[in-house]
């Protein structure tokens, strides 16, 4: 969980998972969820909010594919975030997020996210700690006012990736053909903010934890993507969802 320090939590799998096992639980897991889903629509009390972050290769959209891609597309809504445009640029950051959260029940996944105004921005200067630390304040009445009055439940990722494996992945999608549209040689660059990335999500973690974050270590796909399953199946799960009753 977030309250572990990323420079000693390991981007792997524990050895006592058995690779072939747990994708077995994992394809166990979506199945579950495809009925759980159609509840959480069909019950309409409930929204669900998830927002994966992670640096450039750590497998957000494949996370996004091979997890949420196996449940109903009427009820499940990506919005990715890039960079703002002018529009949004003029309005406060929290303007272009709060418009995609979404309703009582539906799953909305979001690819990276408001996140990214202390992250990325102050990794870059564009943000100075002072309104970091404004920014942490107002995600965090955000993120509560969804729950409190929206009826929305969080999960938040962070995709835990290693550098080597960060590395590998970059540079293939420059040797592999099918990855080519995926590349983009800032990549490159941004990977050498490694210690200024690991440094402002660490003091995101710190300062921005409720609900907690879900440190998945994203080396190996299969991992990442049962972790994902298996927070989302339990948190649903939780909920007790009912079938309406037929209206008389």
């Amino acid at each position: 969980m977030a309250s572990q320090l990323l420079s000693s939590t390991s981007t792997k799998a524990p050895k006592s998972f058995n690779k072939e096992k747990t994708k077995a639980t994992t394809a166990k897991l979506l199945e579950e969820l495809d009925e759980l889903q159609n509840l959480l629509f069909a019950e309409n009390k409930h929204a669900i909010l998830v927002v994966i972050q992670g640096l450039d290769a750590s497998g957000k959209d494949g996370a996004i594919k091979n997890v949420f891609g196996k449940l109903n597309p009427q009820g499940v809504l990506v919005k990715s975030y890039k960079a703002p445009t002018p529009n949004e640029l003029d309005q406060d950051f929290l303007w272009r997020i709060h418009q995609h959260t979404p309703a009582k029940g539906m799953l909305q996944i979001f690819n990276r996210s408001h996140y990214e105004d202390i992250l990325t921005t102050r990794v870059h200067k564009w943000c100075d700690d002072k309104l970091a630390k404004q920014r942490m304040i107002a995600i965090n009445n955000f993120e509560n006012l969804l729950q409190v009055h929206g009826s929305t439940h969080i999960l938040k990722f962070y995709l835990h990736v290693s550098q080597e494996e960060q590395q590998l992945r970059l540079q293939e999608r420059v040797n592999e053909p099918r990855k080519h549209w995926k590349h983009n040689q800032n990549d490159f660059e941004e990977a050498k903010l490694w210690k200024e990335h690991m440094k402002v999500y660490q003091d995101c973690f710190n300062n921005c934890n409720k609900p907690e974050w879900i440190i998945t270590p994203s080396d190996q796909n299969w991992y990442k993507e049962h972790i994902i399953a298996k927070s989302l199946h339990q948190l649903l799960t939780s909920l007790k969802m009912k079938y309406p009753d037929l209206k008389k």
